[in-house]
């Protein structure tokens, strides 16, 4: 399939507010860890599927995706990233992970001995105008990985087009710790949370405001949360809790006078 249509297969989020194309002055926080003895079998175990690749029309084009991170390259994903398939995305909770790709069975494309590790970051929409085996490379049941060119030549042949592949998930390493866009208008408050090492998913997040107690807010879409509360003037703190049931708590995130449209640093996961 030519990259061109690979590319029309994947949906685009518009992120109603948050403004990406300057990140202000990280703010870091303190806070307090709780750590977890969960390791899922998937962290080890090598599951087969398929890989494509697409090619944006110019390398300054931001390819957010339906994780709502908006470009990528800006909020450090860069082109280690991968839309999956509907089996694999979970609704948008999958968003943030980490999986190990590599090449396999086909000897004439795959560059031997290689492996990637990307973060999923965008949905590979099914097309069912085609049979999920011919065609419809992100139908159900197929687990599909759609990947930029520059990442799919790390293990393959351009050429090779629709690879068989191995995947497994892996703790995600990270620069700096986890990151809260905060945006919104009135009481309506909306949190983009990107960066996030160790299980890289987050399941659920509570806000914390000096005047209240832990509220715990919704999934928007992807990894942007919302609550609709009146939290100004007061220091926020977050509780996240990722896919290990880890749960993470950073104080004083955003100080008092915080405002929309900035960004914020809290404590890493442990990876």
């Amino acid at each position: 399939m030519p990259p061109t249509l690979l590319l029309q297969t994947l949906v685009t989020v518009t992120v109603a507010f948050t403004l990406l194309s300057s990140l202000p002055q990280l703010v870091r926080s303190h806070y307090h860890y709780s750590p977890s003895s969960s390791t899922p079998s998937s962290y080890t175990e090598w599951r087969s599927a398929r890989a494509t690749y697409y090619a944006a029309a110019e390398p300054g084009d931001p390819v957010g995706g339906a994780c709502g991170y908006g470009d990528l390259e800006k909020m450090g994903y860069g082109k280690a990233t991968a839309a999956l398939s509907t089996v694999l995305f979970e609704k948008g909770q999958i968003c943030g992970a980490c999986f190990q790709v590599r090449c396999v069975e086909d000897l004439r494309w795959c560059i031997p001995g290689t492996s990637i590790i990307v973060t999923a970051t965008n949905f590979c929409a099914p097309n069912y105008g085609f049979e999920a085996d011919g065609g419809g490379h992100c139908n159900f049941p197929n687990a599909h990985f759609v990947l930029p060119i520059e990442a799919f030549e790390k293990i393959a042949i351009w050429k090779a087009s629709n690879m068989p592949i191995q995947y497994r998930r892996v703790k995600c390493r990270k620069e700096g710790g986890v990151r809260f866009a905060v945006n919104g208008a009135g009481i309506f408050l909306s949190v983009l949370i990107s960066n996030v090492a160790g299980a890289g998913d987050i399941v659920a997040v509570k806000i914390k405001g000096s005047r209240t107690g832990w509220l715990p807010m919704g999934r928007n879409w992807g990894q942007n949360w919302h609550i609709n509360a009146d939290l100004k003037n007061q220091p926020l703190s977050f509780e996240l809790t990722n896919g290990d049931g880890v749960t993470l708590a950073s104080y004083s995130v955003a100080p008092k006078d915080w405002n929309y449209g900035q960004t914020f640093e809290g404590k890493q996961f442990d990876y």
